[in-house]
């Protein structure tokens, strides 16, 4: 009897840790989002600043990366600019599909350093929804942004990048 209580409690404590890593990446990432931690950005649409801040001059640097096994090209259309904090700004981003078939792309926004991301208001974003590609394709998706005037003056450059992510078998099992 007392093996079958200690089997009984060790399966239960196995399940118990299954469903902790489990729920860790949902955990994390709802830390991170509420935190502005490791760089995440919200992803969700913000209203427009009216008040700019003609004092500061803060440069955004804008980088991109692609997963592993995605072909074509994925830009910006500047690497930098210099922004004032609540001034309104658009960045394009060009991706390209070489292959033949159809695809469907996620892009993960990640700011640096994570203090500034918290700060980032977008009014709209490519990052918000997944996006269709056609094959051989090319699409412009563009980012609207202000910095919130709460940035820490001693944050004077901030880098914002995105990681796209080829999702369509993900997408087309849903």
């Amino acid at each position: 009897m007392i093996h079958g209580n200690k089997a009984f409690k060790l399966a239960l404590l196995a399940v118990a840790m299954f469903g902790f890593g489990f729920l860790l990446v949902p955990l994390y990432d709802v830390f991170c989002d509420i935190t502005g931690l490791n760089g995440k950005t919200a992803n969700r649409a913000v209203a427009e600043s009216s008040v700019v801040d003609e004092q500061r001059l803060i440069t955004v640097e804008f980088v991109t990366y692609q997963s592993s096994g995605l072909r074509g090209e994925f830009t910006p259309s500047i690497r930098h600019l210099q922004v004032r904090p609540g001034e309104m700004h658009q960045v394009d981003f060009t991706v390209s599909n070489p292959g033949n078939s159809d695809i469907i792309l996620r892009a993960i926004p990640s700011v640096s350093p994570g203090r500034a991301a918290s700060h980032l208001r977008k009014t709209e974003c490519f990052c918000f929804q997944e996006q269709p590609l056609a094959g051989r394709g090319e699409a412009i998706m563009p980012v609207r942004f202000y910095v919130d005037q709460a940035l820490p003056v001693d944050i004077e450059v901030f880098t914002l990048s995105y990681t796209l992510y080829d999702i369509t078998e993900r997408a087309s099992s849903s």
